[in-house]
């Protein structure tokens, strides 16, 4: 990793400390503890349509996705589930309500995790028989509490939903699995509010020592969703607290992957693809920034491997912003502009030509630093 992908280079106002917390698996994916930060989404086709499920996951997979939540409502969806595991790369997570049956189904079927809350399924016995094949199965649990659905005791005694009644929730479903001496499982205590959501994980972040799943529930529109989801979870993972997240937004849940990835980027704790840095735009651009920017991004979508662009209108700033970035473009007079790599001045370029030849240094460079890794791997 170069000097411009690590943000705490050289800069320990940027590291942040994370929360200690204890490692579960969700399939081959480790959650909690040092392991990555991890990105994930929610299919939002029907389930019972295997086709059309499979497709939206290896969707999100190319976006990157580290696991997938399948929503399992009915016998059709869980009987469809075999064929969507088999389909799958990544860990997929059965989505439970209230049925037990399904959770047991879900489970002989090749979940990786269940998301249930086990104080929401019945007698003590059915609760047994769902931790027992998950046990059996080798899945984990999501204990998943949203304000908008909390136990009707918890309403009454607080009056509204809270953070303190949502933790208090949380923790009850968390003492019936330990009871039952399982502890392969997470949590997450949901709002649609950021005010609540973020109070309310810093609360059980000193309660308890099982990895958090975060999230700002039903936050919205791709737009608005994506501005609350970044300052509640950006705020909680600033502050050291969150091990795998997911963004909720009414949009295509590929837009979820991808504002995840950006999260974590933008805090340094995830790097994966083409960091765009780019100027608003002024009257001094030597070229259209904007549509040059926009037209990168669509090319360069594909590349998967972290490396940093900086796209700068003018010498104003873009010298300075080329220093920090693998490769950087920017803008002169005369309808040409300057190609810097690594930090240093390397040739001028007509702005006629510059995104094609961008996306071939880019892709040039993504695959000198795979072969770089690949090499270092072949010799530990």
């Amino acid at each position: 990793m170069s000097a411009s992908q690590d943000p705490s280079h050289h800069r320990p106002w940027r590291r942040i400390d994370r929360r200690p917390s204890r490692k579960i698996r969700v399939g081959s994916v480790e959650v909690g503890g040092d392991a990555p930060i991890t990105v994930q989404s929610m299919t939002n086709t029907l389930t019972a349509d295997a086709m059309a499920t499979i497709a939206q996951v290896q969707a999100l997979e190319a976006a990157g996705a580290d696991i997938v939540r399948v929503s399992c409502p009915d016998e059709e969806s869980t009987a469809a589930f075999p064929e969507i595991v088999r389909a799958a790369k990544v860990p997929l997570v059965a989505d439970i309500h209230f049925h037990y049956r399904r959770a047991i189904e879900a489970a002989k079927a090749g979940a990786a995790c269940l998301r249930i809350n086990p104080g929401n399924i019945g007698s003590s016995a059915r609760v047994r028989e769902v931790v027992q094949a998950a046990r059996d199965h080798g899945c984990s649990m999501r204990i998943g509490v949203n304000a908008g659905s909390l136990e009707r005791e918890l309403l009454e005694r607080y009056g509204e939903p809270c953070p303190e009644a949502m933790v208090e929730s949380a923790l009850s479903h968390a003492r019936i699995l330990q009871d039952l001496d399982f502890h392969e499982f997470k949590i997450s205590v949901k709002a649609s509010d950021v005010f609540m959501t973020v109070a309310a994980y810093q609360q059980l972040a000193d309660a308890i020592d099982c990895p958090l799943h975060l999230g700002i529930t039903e936050a919205g529109a791709q737009r608005t969703g994506t501005v609350k989801s970044a300052i509640g979870m950006g705020s909680l993972l600033w502050a050291g607290i969150g091990d795998t997240i997911r963004v909720s937004l009414a949009a295509d849940p590929v837009e979820e992957i991808k504002v995840g990835f950006d999260i974590l980027k933008s805090l340094g704790l995830r790097h994966r693809g083409v960091n765009i840095i780019a100027c608003p735009s002024c009257a001094r651009q030597g070229f259209n920034v904007i549509e040059t920017v926009t037209a990168l991004e669509q090319r360069l979508a594909h590349i998967s491997t972290p490396l940093s662009l900086s796209i700068i209108g003018c010498v104003v700033n873009g010298p300075g912003e080329a220093l920090m970035t693998d490769l950087g473009f920017t803008g002169g007079g005369k309808g040409s502009g300057m190609i810097y790599v690594a930090g240093r001045p390397d040739h001028k370029l007509d702005n006629g030509g510059m995104v094609d030849h961008i996306v071939e240094l880019v892709e040039a460079r993504a695959a000198a630093i795979r072969a770089a890794d690949a090499a270092a791997d072949a010799a530990e």
